[in-house]
């Protein structure tokens, strides 16, 4: 088949994300199972605007913005091209249904829903424009396509905030990382926190509980892995003891949260929260709040712990490390490496190919404990 993997950024872009890495697996393994598969993307200053790469053909053009009325430019003269595409959306999706032919298959790919976050990165008018985008037009526009939701809380935002009434199918996030050999965990408490330095995220909340936490554990290091438009704010106001890294290679970063005792998500809400999932494949168990996605990507007393929203993040990370520094460390670090080894990307990749010749994606057997039903694990 000839497959468009339409995603706001490639893994490649200085901004990329969780929401990259899945559209990037799904479209490499689409590729090696013999599909003709193009993946449309923004372009970021350096890169080229044709490539090819794991066999996909990558066609780069405009920027955060421009992209969208872009890739529908690029389409709309290749309309006929396609079997199928693949709708990601970032917040806002790219709204394919407008120039493809009836026949063409579309599947909406949502990570997580963007209403709440709009105000926190645009100015009130452009959040309005975005929910807007986000909620009526969508719903509209999609109403007679199938949809993907990578995790449950997904499916109940689209549901109740965006009132999406079509088939939504879970297809979740996978793991590929390992433990790195002969990587002991720290002598002292050390925390990690990974992801996009992005306002949502809240890392200030992990930054601002840091000197309590040194109160009670004194050689408590924290360290902070990832980019984006809040680092230099962010590193502006580091107390002791914590060390923002920003950019790290697979491997260094790997290594890095392989001998951490814990990490922490202070995030107001995900679609799944992959670097949950990457630290428990490496025995490293999540603090985070009960918010969407964190709520699916942490098994709350087996896996880390979630807390209430609002309650107070250095009085959860002390509780945690108690139990920790209790002897529990190698058995949530057994439970952790247990929960990450029920995802796969290869897995999830079957289950979206199957979608897309056009037979319901199969229960991940090996992914949950119950049988997937259409909106729930």
């Amino acid at each position: 088949m000839n497959i468009a993997v339409v995603n706001w950024r490639d893994p490649w872009h200085p901004a990329a994300g969780g929401a990259e890495t899945y559209a990037w697996e799904m479209a490499r393994r689409l590729a090696a199972a013999g599909h003709t598969v193009h993946f449309v993307t923004a372009r970021a200053p350096g890169q080229r605007a044709r490539e090819e790469i794991d066999g996909v053909r990558l066609a780069r053009m405009g920027g955060p913005f421009s992209v969208y009325a872009r890739v529908l430019a690029w389409l709309l003269p290749r309309r006929s091209w396609f079997d199928v595409v693949l709708d990601c959306q970032n917040g806002i999706p790219f709204f394919t249904p407008w120039v493809l032919p009836r026949r063409t298959g579309v599947i909406c790919v949502v990570h997580h829903v963007h209403d709440r976050q709009f105000g926190v990165h645009l100015p009130r008018w452009l959040a309005a424009v975005g929910r807007f985008l986000e909620g009526p037009v969508s719903r509209w526009t999609y109403r007679r396509h199938r949809s993907v939701a990578v995790s449950p809380s997904t499916v109940d935002a689209m549901r109740q905030r965006l009132g999406w009434t079509g088939p939504i199918h879970i297809i979740p996030n996978g793991v590929s990382v390992g433990a790195p050999a002969g990587i002991r965990k720290s002598a002292a408490p050390r925390l990690v926190c990974v992801g996009r330095l992005v306002a949502h995220k809240r890392v200030d909340l992990l930054i601002d509980a840091v000197s309590e936490l040194r109160e009670r554990w004194p050689g408590l290091t924290v360290d902070i892995v990832g980019r984006g438009p809040e680092e230099a704010r962010l590193r502006a106001r580091l107390p002791e003891g914590v060390t923002m890294h920003g950019y790290l290679s697979e491997a260094d970063k790997e290594r890095l949260i392989a001998s951490a005792w814990l990490q922490v998500n202070a995030s107001q809400g995900e679609g799944w929260g992959l670097c949950v999932l990457e630290a428990a494949a490496l025995g490293v168990p999540t603090v985070a709040f009960d918010v969407d996605g964190l709520r699916d990507a942490v098994r709350h007393g087996e896996t880390g712990w979630l807390l209430p929203e609002g309650a107070d993040l250095a009085k959860g990370v002390s509780a945690a490390l108690d139990e920790l520094a209790g002897g529990r460390g190698d058995e949530y670090a057994a439970r952790c490496r247990s929960w990450a080894a029920r995802f796969s990307w290869q897995s999830s990749a079957e289950r979206m190919a199957e979608l897309i010749r056009g037979r319901p994606a199969p229960a991940p057997v090996r992914a949950v404990p119950a049988p997937l039903r259409e909106e729930r694990w």
